[in-house]
């Protein structure tokens, strides 16, 4: 039997979110499954992935075969590059504990990336916030203007209605007298 390890979709329309199983090649994508091994959600950014990193090692080292996919998150994941270190082991070049920390070092290094990443597109919000604020701000000066040059022209108005109004009153008061 042919094993594979694929993606099987859920969620909802415009939101898939994937499971990582293993299963027969010729079972169907949303069809019957041996294991269920994480989930990936392509949505977010960075895509989540949350793996079970110890049975997807070992399906690899047994011979499944990823689809591309998933062969790109085994790979983003550290997968391929333990098993390339456990061959390592087990060819003589160096011992588990040497391959232990390569790996960590390789995590650690890819973490840095993905946290840059995150703390990029945190900075890129918030100037656009911060732009948005300044844009609304100039809008609101304007308004504010035009609303203060609206009631000054009608108090200037009133102002002069009043004196037109008390102008006649005037002259005709001294002319009583």
């Amino acid at each position: 039997m042919a094993t594979k390890i694929r993606l099987q979709r859920g969620g909802r329309k415009g939101y898939a979110v994937y499971r990582i199983v293993i299963a027969d090649a010729r079972a169907p994508r949303d069809g019957r499954f041996t294991e269920k091994l994480g989930t990936y959600n392509p949505n977010t950014n960075p895509a989540t992935v949350d793996l079970n990193f110890e049975r997807a090692l070992y399906w690899v080292e047994t011979g499944a075969q990823p689809t591309d996919t998933v062969r790109n998150i085994l790979k983003s994941e550290g997968v391929y590059m333990m098993k390339h270190l456990k061959g390592g082991v087990k060819k003589g070049a160096f011992d588990d504990e040497t391959a232990q920390k390569r790996f960590d070092a390789w995590k650690a290094d890819k973490q840095k990336g993905l946290d840059k990443i995150r703390e990029q597109e945190a900075k890129a919000k918030k100037d656009a916030a911060a732009k948005e604020l300044a844009a609304e701000k100039k809008v609101n000066e304007a308004i504010a203007q035009k609303v203060a040059e609206k009631k000054a022209a009608e108090a200037a108005a009133k102002a002069e209605a009043e004196a037109a109004a008390e102008a006649p009153a005037a002259e005709e008061a001294p002319a009583e007298a």
